[in-house]
């Protein structure tokens, strides 16, 4: 039975990249570009990881992140938050709401495909 990866993200670029590489990576690949239908979604689904964009539409990646941890159904699926924001700061605020890997666009796609696969298998 393939992994299923929840993708979070609004620009169609990235969904379509991840898609592919995570596609053929053997993952059953599910998307959902709007922040405020993401958590319904990620409970409708139970996604095996999720990968977060920090800036959504409706809800930001960070509250969606720290909703995840809060409930009890959620707090262990594992995130990886993919975004252009690099900051010093962003990451900080990520991995105090406990994302398990924070990567800055633009990324390598070998990484996302090695990482999704170590963090699904949890």
């Amino acid at each position: 039975m393939p992994r299923r990866v929840l993708i979070v993200e609004d620009e169609p670029n990235i969904v379509e990249s991840l898609s592919w590489i995570l596609g053929r990576a053997g993952f059953e690949v599910l998307v959902e570009s709007d922040g405020a239908a993401a958590l319904a979604r990620i409970a409708g689904e139970t996604p095996d990881l999720v990968i977060l964009d920090a800036m959504l539409p409706g809800r930001s990646g960070f509250e969606i992140l720290r909703d995840l941890r809060a409930g009890a159904a959620t707090a262990r699926i594992p995130v990886i938050m993919l975004t252009a924001r690099s900051q010093a700061r962003d990451r900080e605020m990520a991995e105090k709401l406990g994302v398990d890997l924070f990567i800055a666009k633009p990324f390598s796609n070998a990484h996302v495909v090695e990482t999704a696969r170590r963090l699904a298998e949890r």
